[in-house]
This record gives structure tokens, sequence and C-alpha cells, in this order.
């Protein structure tokens, strides 16, 4: 189970040294105190000063009640950082709950996010392979490992493996279509074989919008808009915010000339997906067709911002 590792290290690169962690807060939503500030401040100096054990316990306690945004932040951050090195998860995962939900488009927490997530799925990944080593989830992380680093080969020989222990294990049928519509030099009829893995999926998991999904692509790009159609109606009605799902529809419907009938799903793909300069070229052309030129023109104009680099559509 060596890849276990490797995974964690490839999709995440987490360094403890440089990790904020974890701290247990109180489930009370009392407004801060000046006491409960003095508190905070002792608790970050005394983890400032590499005293971490003393101080987690107080960081805990204090970061989710202070008025003071700064001050909540610097508590946070060390709260991260004691409870990574203090190896608390528990704490860990809740700093940065904390983080996520007041600071979520700062970037120094953001980064510092990053590397806590890696922690505590680096930590999970060891706990998986020191309990069980030989079980299928172990099994299915090593065939993810080897997927991502492109060994191929061994990937689908961890899949097909986890097939013959339980053949109605959900998801990997799934992942061997992903494998055969990703690996370069695919067999001839690689298209023919995902389509029929992605049946097998639906068969174990008939509400499996992921299947469907690829299912209506492979048949769109078929030309088989009818299939399309079909497929990605399903997606859409498995998971309602799947937006590439509703923009596959809409381009599907439009395919066959129903305009009209393509705005509805257009409409909620843009909205799903704002930055998605597709979403808003295929509505705009929709609206054009149906008679609507100032929404259409709208819908172009934000198509060409999000394409922009670094562009978002301002909606």
């Amino acid at each position: 189970m060596s890849r276990l590792a490797e995974l964690s290290l490839l999709i995440f690169f987490a360094l403890a040294t440089s990790v904020p962690s974890v701290a247990q807060l109180s489930n009370k939503t009392a407004p801060a105190s000046p006491v409960g500030a003095i508190t905070a401040e002792r608790a970050t100096s005394l983890a400032e000063s590499g005293h971490c054990p003393e101080a987690l316990p107080s960081l805990s306690r204090t970061a989710g009640h202070l008025a003071d945004k700064d001050l909540q932040k610097r508590v946070a951050l060390d709260g991260i950082r004691c409870a990574t090195l203090l190896q608390r998860w528990d704490a860990l995962l809740d700093f940065a709950q904390i983080l996520n939900r007041q600071f979520s488009r700062d970037p120094e927490v953001l980064y510092v996010l990053v590397h806590a997530y890696s922690d505590l799925s680096n930590q999970a990944t060891r706990e998986l392979a020191q309990t069980a080593p030989n079980s299928l989830p172990a099994l299915e992380l090593d065939a993810e490992a080897s997927e991502l680093q492109g060994k191929w080969d061994e990937a689908e020989k961890d899949y097909r493996k986890i097939l013959e222990e339980n053949p109605r294990y959900p998801g990997i049928h799934f992942r061997l279509a992903r494998l055969l519509l990703s690996r370069p030099n695919p067999p001839a009829d690689f298209r023919d074989q995902a389509k029929k893995e992605l049946q097998q999926e639906l068969e174990i998991d008939p509400a499996n919008a992921g299947a469907e999904y690829v299912l209506g692509e492979l048949a769109r790009q078929a030309g088989d808009f009818d299939e399309a159609i079909a497929h990605f109606r399903k997606a859409t009605q498995f998971d309602p915010n799947f937006g590439d799902a509703y923009l596959g529809l809409g381009v599907s419907l439009s395919a066959q000339r129903k305009f009209a009938e393509a705005v509805a799903p257009l409409e909620m793909a843009v909205k799903l997906e704002p930055s998605n300069p597709a979403a808003h070229y295929s509505l705009g052309t929709a609206y054009s067709r149906t008679g609507r030129k100032s929404d259409a023109e709208h819908e172009f104009s934000l198509q060409e911002h999000a394409a922009a680099p670094g562009g978002q559509s301002p909606r």
C-alpha cells in the first residue's frame, strides 16, 4: 500500500511545519466579551512563542466568538498551526471551518486552508493504510493514486480486482469508463467500452448523475441528440446543481433547433456556472434564435468577458 502515501503527496502538498491545525469550538454563539478578547490575546502570545499545549485550549474556546475579526483570524491561524503540531485533527477541522466561514476570500486564509485540508487528508490516508490496508476502500485509493500518476494499467488492474471481490461496488465501473476516456492511445472501440462500463454503473447506482452525463456527452459527440437529451435530462434530475449537464441539455436541444426549449436549461447553466463562456454563448444563441436580441447581446458580452484572461462574468 505504499502508493497510498503517494496519493496524498500528489493531491496535496502540505508540510506539517507550515500548515495550521484544529481547535474544538464551543457550540454556544454568545457574543465576545472583553475578558474573552483578553484570553484570546494571551493565547495567541503563548502560541506564537512556542507554547502550543498551553495555548490550544484557550484558542479553541475563543476562536468562534470574537467580534474583532483581525483577532479572530489570528486566533484561528494560530490554532491551526498548534493543532497541526500537536496532531489534534479534530481541532484542526474546527479552526478550518471558522476560517472558511469568516474569511473565505482572504488569500492568506485560502493558502493555509489548502495545507490544513491536506494534513487532514494525509492523516486519513495514513489511518486507512494502518487500520485496513487490505480493504476495498484502501484498494480503491491505491487505484486512484495510480490513475493520477498516469499508471493506467495498474489502476485498471486494481479497479478490476475490486469488482472481482464485490461486483456491485459502487463507482468502479464509472472510474473504468473514465480511464478509457482519459488514457492516451486507447483501443479503437474505447467509446463503446466506456458506454458499457457506464451502463453497468447505472445498473448498480441508477441515480448516478455523472454516468448519465458522460453517456450524454458520448451520444452528443456521436450526433445522437435524442439519446443525449435523455441522458442529460436525467443527470439534471439526479443532480439539480450539475451545471455542465444543463449546458449539455441546452446545446443538444439547440442542435435540434429547439431553441425555445433550450433556453431554460441554458439559463440554469449560466446561473450555476456564471464564469463559463460556453454557457453564455449557447444561451445568447438561443436568445437570438427566439427573437430576444437584447438578451442575446447581453449574453454575448458576458461570454467575451468570461473568456478574457482572468475574466469572470459580472452578472
